[in-house]
């Protein structure tokens, strides 16, 4: 049975001819035998979905923390969004989805609790300095287990687009395939997108807040923005297919670049560095310096992996490893039993975060 093989072929037949084909990978960092029926890149996107830190994401903060309701994104749903809007994209460019979509649903997987409050503070705390993307490679090649060997022994090219997922520039990703710059600009594209959709059921913003010459060209719902920004990327990249250019960038075009970018500068401005958020960053910070400071003298406390990381990488990289991993709740809930009298916890549970609007 070789249905892989029938699928590599028909990739070769109808896919662009700038796709990434499975059959032309650059391989494992440890060689495995073919699957008889998925792809390299469909092994790659089945491993992430299995792994445990994929599946924590689901109580890790896209914004805001601990929010109260059921329709604020966390990590994981932000995940999802970004597959949803890259595979949309790789389709309309005839790209590989699997490679996409292995890329999409392990971008974030480093991320810490508390979001970027919780990267910053371990920026501060680890000697060499922290970053989330580079924590996903980490988390993928040597936190996450697979068949008895540290990591998850992805491909080159899902690694690649996972590292270079993030950044400030629109059009010089540093992706070595354009899946990878789908990715790049799809993680963008839906942050700012469904950042301000939360903010604005938080009641922390207005739709009459948004500067309105971005909302002229990007559209004044949520679903519109997203449309002219999927759109407009296919048909500009398209165009530069079309118009044989030397080097394509997976890319909107001028106009509906700068209405996004001038979202993404409101976003940070007015929700990302605004009271709310600081608010929690600082009860973050406390929560997870003396989470820090505990489990550096306290070793045991963690799991043999860690350990055993500790004992070869050295403790401060352990104990970012153990703390990064964890959920929002499950590193409050160990705030709460390491530092609150047990008498008091069914009275303070989980009301660190509760200051400011009820979210």
């Amino acid at each position: 049975m070789q249905i892989r093989l029938e699928i590599e072929k028909r990739e070769k037949d109808y896919l662009s001819p700038w796709a990434m084909l499975s059959s032309q990978t650059a391989g494992r960092e440890h060689y495995e035998e073919p699957d008889p029926i998925r792809t390299v890149f469909m092994l790659d996107r089945d491993r992430v979905v299995h792994s445990k830190s994929f599946r924590r994401l689901k109580h890790k903060t896209q914004v805001f923390i601990a929010p109260r309701g059921d329709h604020y994104r966390s990590r994981l749903t932000h995940t999802l969004e970004v597959n949803q809007i890259a595979k949309t994209i790789g389709a309309g460019l005839n790209l590989n989805l699997d490679l996409i979509e292995a890329m999409a649903l392990a971008h974030d997987v480093g991320h810490t609790p508390f979001a970027h409050a919780g990267e910053q503070i371990l920026n501060q705390l680890l000697p060499g300095g922290f970053r989330h993307t580079e924590n996903s490679i980490r988390v993928l090649t040597r936190v996450e287990q697979h068949k008895g060997r540290n990591g998850l022994n992805l491909t080159r090219e899902t690694l690649d687009g996972v590292k270079n997922h993030s950044g400030y520039s629109y059009g010089d990703s540093k992706a070595a395939t354009l899946e990878g710059q789908v990715i790049r600009l799809s993680d963008k594209i839906a942050y700012v997108q469904h950042d301000i959709d939360d903010s604005i059921r938080a009641g922390l913003l207005s739709l009459e807040q948004i500067p309105r010459e971005y909302l002229n060209i990007l559209g004044d719902t949520h679903s519109k923005r997203i449309a002219t920004l999927v759109i407009d990327t296919i048909n500009y990249t398209r165009q530069q297919i079309n118009n044989q250019a030397e080097l394509i960038k997976v890319k909107p075009s001028p106009e509906v670049e700068n209405a996004l970018r001038g979202l993404r500068e409101f976003m940070f401005l007015n929700i990302y560095q605004g009271k709310v958020c600081q608010a929690e960053r600082s009860r973050a910070t406390f929560v997870i310096e003396h989470l820090f400071k505990y489990y550096t003298h306290h070793p045991d406390k963690m799991s043999q992996l860690y350990r055993q990381i500790a004992d070869e990488e050295g403790m401060p990289v352990a104990v970012a490893d153990y703390i990064s991993g964890m959920s929002d709740e499950y590193c409050i809930e160990q705030f709460s039993n390491i530092y609150i009298p047990q008498s008091l916890v069914p009275v303070y549970d989980f009301q660190i975060f509760s200051e400011g609007p009820v979210i």
